[in-house]
Formats: C-alpha cells, sequence, structure tokens
C-alpha cells in the first residue's frame, strides 16, 4: 500500500514540475520573442529547445516528460476550435470567397503531402519516419490524429509538426515582404496553408482578416485530412 502510495505521489510531482517547467518556459520565451521578434527567438523553437536540454541535464526521459504533460496536449484540441471565433466574426468575407479558399485548400493539401514524401525519398527516409512525416503541415492535433491512421508515430510527427511551422512562418513572412501579395485573403492563406498554427500567429501579428484566413485554412486542411486519412492509409498499405 505505502509503495503504490509513493508511485503516485511520485508521479503526481513530477507532472506538477514537468507542466510549470513548459508552461513557465513558454511565457519566458513569449517575452522574448515580443522584445526580439525573430523566427529563431519564436517560443514554439526556444520553449522546446531548452526543455531537451532540461531533461538531458537532469538524465530524464521522454516518456517521462510526455506522461508528465499529456493533459497540456489535450488542450490543443480545444484551442484549435476556438480558433471558430474570429472565423465567424470574418464570415461575411469568408463566404464571398469560399471557392477559391476551397480550391486553394485541395490543392494545397495535396502539394503538402507530395512535397513530404518526395522529400523522405530524397532523404531516404522509408517506413514509420516516411508516414509520420506525410502529414507535417496539419496542425499538431489534426496531424497527430491522423499520423496515427496511417502507422506512424504522433509524438514523432508533432515534432515534424512544430518544424514545419516555425520555418514555414519564417520563410512566409520573407515572401510576404518581397512578393506583391496585398490581399489579406491570399497573405492569410499563404500562411495558414503553409506554417498551420504558427503561421496563424504571424497571420495576426498582420491583421485580423489574415488570421481569420489562415485561421480557416488551418482547420479546413485538418478536417480534410482527417477524411482523408482512410484512403491514404489504404493507399500506402495497399
Amino acid at each position: 500500500m505505502f509503495g503504490a502510495g509513493h508511485i503516485w505521489i511520485e508521479a503526481a510531482a513530477q507532472a506538477v514540475f514537468w507542466s510549470a517547467a513548459t508552461i513557465g518556459f513558454y511565457l519566458a520565451a513569449k517575452a522574448l520573442y515580443r522584445r526580439w521578434p525573430r523566427w529563431w527567438a519564436t517560443p514554439l523553437l526556444v520553449t522546446p529547445a531548452v526543455l531537451i536540454l532540461m531533461v538531458l541535464a537532469l538524465h530524464a526521459s521522454y516518456p517521462d516528460y510526455i506522461r508528465s504533460t499529456h493533459w497540456l496536449i489535450g488542450l490543443l484540441g480545444p484551442a484549435t476550435v476556438a480558433f471558430a471565433i474570429p472565423i465567424y466574426q470574418q464570415r461575411q468575407l469568408i463566404s464571398r470567397y469560399w471557392p477559391v479558399l476551397l480550391i486553394g485548400v485541395l490543392v494545397g493539401s495535396a502539394t503538402a503531402m507530395l512535397t513530404a514524401w518526395l522529400f523522405a525519398r530524397v532523404l531516404g527516409l522509408q517506413g514509420t519516419l516516411l508516414l509520420s512525416l506525410l502529414p507535417r503541415s496539419m496542425s499538431t492535433p489534426f496531424a497527430m490524429s491522423v499520423s496515427g491512421d496511417i502507422g506512424g508515430v504522433p509524438d514523432l510527427t508533432a515534432v515534424f509538426v512544430v518544424l514545419t511551422g516555425v520555418f514555414g512562418a519564417a520563410v512566409g513572412e520573407i515572401m510576404l515582404a518581397r512578393l506583391p501579395i496585398r490581399s489579406s485573403l491570399a497573405r492569410g492563406a499563404l500562411l495558414g496553408m503553409g506554417a498551420h498554427g504558427a503561421g496563424t500567429a504571424k497571420a495576426y501579428e498582420i491583421g485580423v482578416e489574415e488570421g481569420s484566413i489562415a485561421g480557416l485554412v488551418m482547420v479546413l486542411v485538418g478536417l480534410l485530412n482527417v477524411l482523408a486519412a482512410p484512403l491514404l492509409a489504404y493507399c500506402l498499405h495497399g
């Protein structure tokens, strides 16, 4: 009885410690990003890097960390649903351009999957690594679901999603600065399709309309791929 109680207390202490560390480092990274808004200072890049160093320094393991912070991952679903609020506020703009948005989502999603597959083939990635890379251009809750359905590793997919979001938002910002793209629809769709959550955050820095469009594209891409995941799994596994 004492042993079971000791294990429970230790697990609870680890959950509190790693959850507090994750939230604390993220808030600190956000403050850093507000002071130095550079792509390499984005919280999505800084926070995981610091946590990895902390895990290594304490000789902890990834299973211990993810078990202690799994409830944070569970919040990604409601956070994605929350994008419905600004999307509803921009419903008139969206209803006016829905055919263009739908075509863009279909083409962009197919292109993202194809380029991920080609990239994996060039690098010689096969099997689980390849399947984990394919959903990289979706927001994390959708990507992890699709990864599990097609035979990938959801946790590994989450890493690819973060990397895609960080570098996609950085490249998207450079493209918007150098290309003559003035339409809020095009600017938002570019960031939402190319960098999902990170791109949507970047789009909101540009404007409310851009952010709303980016959020809509991000959600539509996720829904499309979740619905198409069984077909994709069938094609991949025969």
